[in-house]
């Protein structure tokens, strides 16, 4: 592609309300411009108004607003928009029809069942985005010679692009499918999303409806062959929907946006963004592909500008923003995921991996039972933070300017309700005060607080918390809040934080990127020039994409390299012949090969690149892709499967056209120091210290500045804090050097703000855990519908920390774990993990199998910490498929009985024998061993790998603040959990007293046989806990056994979420530890039910105790 010199360039980033402008002017120098994404009094479309602007302040020439701007000066324009993303949030697409396999009509209806908030009491289903479904009556099955159901006779057989054959059941009807499509039209709708079942591999079907529905005139027609051609029919088909849904929406703004241009752009190279990172012709932008067109700016922004070649130091990108922060890494290339849900919509199409967290600079802050809480509520652009003059609450912002880390004189005169004043010292300085009095009240009555090892200590005696110290604390706590998404995005993954870059971009963001690096170990901050616009400048340096992709199921092994051979080079010859058409030349044109690669009999694959494992006669032609995917595999999950296959599940081509531009500022030098044009003062740790402050601009490169300091531009405002320092480069960035954390160590005694960092830590290991979880398992009970828990103990078993997982499996878990300590005693060793499920070691249902995991420190001899995951086994044996027969007598009849199997040994997996054990079933009457041995063992692997990075994450903890700061927290924030629930319980009391007068409530449920089982409780309001606790119910027969981990279990289950959603209304913190079942637990249950029998059976139990569950 050659550039066309003396040209006007843009690259343009119209998020939802800004629109940032990069300009590059014909003789090289650059220009920003930022402006309201809309102003319908002024103009009628942003991106056109801010090239307007600048060809009219830089030519001074008249481009009137009211006609077609003059293209003649224009070289190119790029563009990353919010359009689609703001349709597909607020449902407003085009009108759209779905095309389906008979019988499949409410697929997407149903979708995966997953539920991302389990604890909530009502799930909002999202909206499908089809308005109508038509059913096609025909049907396409892999061919499978070992299937046992009724087949049958195929019409005839045919090979898909994967080289599976395929039995054609029933022929398309194009008769009948022409007849329904004529009646969507006649009601309107014109767009049309086709999905039909095994079209990822056999296309036939879809492309001769899709050619019959453009005949008819449908004016959008997506087909999921060509939209995505991947497995797995939900996600393909939400794609799918989503381009039919959206691609309208983008091409109706195309058309506005191009018709502000005389000739309609038709002789200007117009591109836009996609949500991989990539650059598309403005023709080709479609909605499946659109949905991150304006993160992705910013992504390929920091990469290009802040990534070494030289020293491959891999960068973490951060971009805070008013209500959220976003986080992304790059190191040498762009990691993607290929399913991402936006909107309650899943996704099957390559997109940037970007995680997001509800923390920004209109966080508002809150104190809640001892603990300091930073959102996630936010107070938004309006009323805004309570500085902004218009009554909003104290936020991060707040706390900042409490801090003096925001100076106002620096800020425009825009606040108040006439928007011309500046932001006010004084309403923050108040609202701090306020909050500081009720802080050290909550601090002066509570006398005394039990640490981890029982001494009690008085608050009283500390000093008072000055107003700087609760702002710091603020700022302390929504720092950890922000490195949480950072800590997801490197340590789940297998990397090392501290050996990143961080790059800080966004308004917010200078301001906390110094004590967010100290946090992860981090030495270096990079801060780009255009910071504030580095979406947009991110456009102009990015690369046109051209990306091909098709399924494939052959074995990464020799004899199907020639195969894997041919299918390279035809998809690379694709990306290269398009992108010569569109004007690159082959020096300018790289492609890369990945490969979709899984385990045979698993269902976790990875799209790897062989980029530094070449080619050898073990490997085909595009490198050596065993190498490389067993050490990801490795190093993500923490065990590989040698004796394994692997299978290749697609083959993609990525081809980039080099067209990034080559920025040429350099900034000014000067030989002297750089003088600050002001002196003032700023709160640290240290307290109150001089701090310089420095205009951005006046900056000349080479000279160091060290903190602290402050250097402020006018889109941003940068905190360099002491023992730091910052130099401007060349190019004019600011490079941080960041020095450890220079303060005393953390003692046992306990520290508010602490506390409130160390929940987050805790939370953050537990959630980490689960993701490892669900991403290395392969059954739908764990991968999809989520029906698993992962957590943390202490060395007595107690819990510790959880994430909002499912609360039966976490009221039984503990029990577990604290049998398995005193089962096993000293012999559990480092190495050794143990796997259980028997009702009286803790269990609750057999299925329900528990992977525990001793945590060891050097010198200790016994374990430290301890982390487990239970998850749901679809099946385990027994005399009924799904191991939960009504009609069971005895345990065995239920499945595979664990008590205390060591299902790790040393390190080793000890597959032989866990095999043998799930098979055991079979040795009685009537009764099977288990039905999926598969997924059992693939599933108990997942939850072996889950432990390992809980385990690794627990370990650094204590590699950071010593083993008996950690298990002081730990004890404090268990009793901080009892705090949470004695005041939800006074809240609970005094709104059921105003509203009722009585502060009892009471419950009745029946069992089969008519027994009643009564449930009544009564709140004492001043001291917050169940004043008096009665279940009652004569239930004697043997019959009728339920042992007191089920019982947990069921008053976890029910308790759990309500209590959750009283701390939601009461704006409580949300405590997962193991006192926030307390002060009082269900010991009911012995005058309740019998104790079992060690064989009895489970099942009449866990019915039981769901009856209570009811009744609670």
């Amino acid at each position: 592609m050659t550039e066309k010199k003396g040209k006007f360039d843009f690259a343009i980033d119209r998020g939802g309300t800004f629109t940032d402008v990069f300009a590059r002017l014909p003789d090289g120098r650059e220009r920003v411009l930022k402006l309201l994404s809309r102003d319908p009094q002024n103009y009628k479309d942003a991106p056109t108004e801010g090239i307007r602007r600048v060809l009219e302040e830089e030519t001074r020439r008249s481009f009137p607003r009211d006609q077609p701007v003059d293209t003649s000066l224009i070289g190119w324009i790029r563009m990353g928009t919010t359009v689609a993303t703001n349709a597909l949030l607020e449902r407003e697409g085009e009108r759209t029809a779905l095309l389906v396999t008979l019988g499949f009509k409410d697929l997407l209806h149903i979708g995966t069942q997953a539920r991302p908030k389990l604890f909530d009491l009502e799930v909002a289903v999202p909206e499908v985005l089809y308005e109508e479904v038509i059913e096609v009556d025909e049907r396409v099955v892999l061919r499978q010679d070992g299937c046992q159901l009724p087949r049958k006779d195929p019409r005839r057989i045919v090979t898909g692009s994967t080289g599976d054959s395929l039995e054609v059941w029933r022929e398309l009807d194009l008769e009948r499918v022409e007849k329904d499509l004529r009646g969507v039209l006649s009601r309107g709708i014109t767009s049309l999303a086709v999905l039909l079942l095994h079209s990822y591999t056999w296309s036939d079907h879809e492309k001769a409806v899709g050619r019959l529905a453009r005949r008819l005139g449908f004016t959008q027609v997506s087909l999921s062959s060509e939209v995505m051609p991947m497995v797995r029919a939900v996600p393909r088909g939400y794609t799918v929907c989503a381009d039919a849904y959206l691609t309208p929406k983008i091409h109706q703004y195309l058309k506005g946006f191009t018709s502000g241009f005389k000739g309609g752009l038709k002789h200007v190279d117009v591109l836009f963004m996609q949500s991989d990172g990539g650059l598309t012709p403005m023709e080709q932008f479609c909605g499946s592909r659109a949905v991150l067109s304006g993160p992705a700016g910013g992504v390929v922004g920091y990469a290009i500008t802040s990534y070494s070649e030289m020293e491959k130091k891999p960068v973490i990108g951060f971009d805070m923003g008013g209500t959220s922060t976003d986080v992304s890494r790059y190191a040498g290339q762009y990691e993607h995921v290929f399913e991402a849900t936006t909107a309650g919509v899943t996704l099957q199409a390559p997109q940037l991996d970007i995680n997001t967290v509800a923390a920004g600079g209109g966080s508002r802050l809150f104190f809640r039972s001892g603990m300091f809480v930073v959102g996630p509520e936010s107070a938004g652009a309006h009323p805004g933070p309570a500085c902004y003059r218009k009554g909003g609450p104290l936020t991060v912002t707040d706390a900042n300017l409490a801090l003096g880390r925001l100076l106002p004189n620096f800020f425009p005169k825009i606040f108040g309700p006439g928007e011309d004043e500046p932001l006010s010292m004084e309403e923050t300085m108040k609202r701090f005060r306020h909050l500081s009095q009720e802080i050290n009240l909550f601090l002066s009555s509570n006398q005394s607080q039990v640490g981890a090892n029982g001494a009690n200590r008085s608050p009283s005696s500390k000093p008072e918390m000055s107003v700087e110290e609760v702002a710091m604390g603020f700022i302390r706590v929504a720092n950890e809040a922000m490195c949480r998404p950072i800590r997801a995005l490197t340590q789940a993954k297998g990397h090392d934080t501290s050996q990143h870059v961080l790059a800080c971009f966004g308004g917010a963001g200078g301001q906390h990127a110094c004590a967010i690096a100290r946090a992860l170990g981090m030495k270096t901050v990079f801060i780009h020039k255009y910071s504030g616009v580095l979406s947009a400048y991110g456009l102009a340096l990015a690369d046109v994409v051209e990306e091909v992709q098709e399924p494939c199921s052959l074995q990464y092994e020799h004899g199907s390299f020639g195969e894997l051979d041919r299918r390279v080079e035809q998809l690379s010859k694709r990306c290269l012949d398009t992108l010569s058409a569109r004007g690159f030349t082959s020096p300018q044109i790289t492609t890369e090969v990945f490969l979709h690669l899984r385990y045979k009999g698993t269902d976790c694959a990875l799209m790897v690149t062989a980029a530094g494992y070449p080619a050898d006669a073990k490997s085909c032609l595009a490198g050596d892709f065993r190498g490389a995917f067993t050490e990801r595999y490795l190093k993500e999950f923490g065990f590989t499967i040698p004796d394994r296959a692997i299978v290749v599940d697609d083959i993609r081509v990525r081809g980039c056209g080099k067209s990034g531009i080559k920025s040429v500022f350099k900034s000014k030098t000067a030989l002297g120091q750089s003088k600050p044009v002001k002196v003032t003062k700023c709160y640290f740790e240290e307290g109150y210290l001089d701090t310089s402050v420095y205009l951005w601009e006046e900056l000349p490169c080479g000279h160091s500045i060290w903190g602290p300091a402050i250097i402020i531009d006018k889109n941003s405002t940068i905190l360099v804090e002491p023992s730091c320092e910052a130099r401007l480069t060349e190019g004019g960035d600011v490079c941080m050097t960041v020095s450890s954390d220079p303060h005393c160590a953390l003692g046992t005694e306990l520290n508010t703000v602490q506390l409130s960092i160390f929940s987050h830590r805790f939370m953050s290991i537990a959630e980490q855990m689960g993701r490892v979880l669900q991403r290395t398992s392969i059954s739908t009970n764990i991968k999809e519908r989520l029906d698993f828990s992962c957590a943390v103990f202490g060395p007595d078993g107690g819990l510790v920390s959880n994430a909002p997982h499912i609360p039966v499996h976490l009221g039984a878990m503990q029990e577990t774990v604290q049998y398995q300590i005193r089962s096993l005693g000293t012999t559990l060793k480092e190495g050794d993990v143990i796997l259980s499920n028997h009702p009286c070691a803790g269990g609750s249902h057999l299925p329900d199998l528990t992977v525990i995991t001793p945590v060891f420190r050097k010198g200790v001899s016994r374990p430290v910490f301890f982390v487990a995951s239970r998850g749901h086994h679809a099946d385990i044996g027994g005399i009924t498929p799904g191991s939960m027969p009504p009609h069971s007598t005895s345990l065995e009849q239920e499945g595979a009985v664990f008590v205390s199997f060591k299902l790790v040994t040393g390190g080793v997996f000890q597959e032989e024998a866990l095999t043998e054990a799930l098979m055991a079933p079979a040795q009685y009457p009537d009764s099977s061993g288990t039905r999926n041995l598969h997924d059992n063992l693939s599933d108990l692997r997942a939850q072996v790998a889950a432990n390992q990075r809980g385990s690794q994450l627990v370990g650094e903890l204590i590699d950071s603040y010593g083993l008996a700061v950690v298990q002081a927290y730990m004890g404090y924030i268990q009793s901080n959990a009892e705090l949470a629930v004695r005041d939800m319980l006074k809240d609970f009391a005094r709104r059921r007293r105003q509203q009722t007068g009585s502060l009892e409530v009471e419950s009745e449920d029946f069992m089969d046989d008519g027994t009643a089982i009564r449930l009544r409780v009564q709140i004492n309001e001043e001291e917050g806990q169940e004043q008096r606790f009665g279940a009652t119910a004569m239930l004697r027969a043997p019959s009728r056994s339920l042992p007191s981990s089920i019982a947990c279990a069921a008053w976890w289950d029910k308790t759990f979420p309500l209590i959750r959603d009283a701390l939601h209304q009461s704006k409580s913190p949300f405590p997962l530890a193991q006192s926030f079942s307390l002060p009082r637990m269900p010991l009911w249950w012995e005058e309740t039910f019998s104790r079992p029998r060690e064989w009895s059976t489970s099942y009449l139990g866990h019915l039981r105790c769901a009856l209570l569950h009811r009744a609670a």
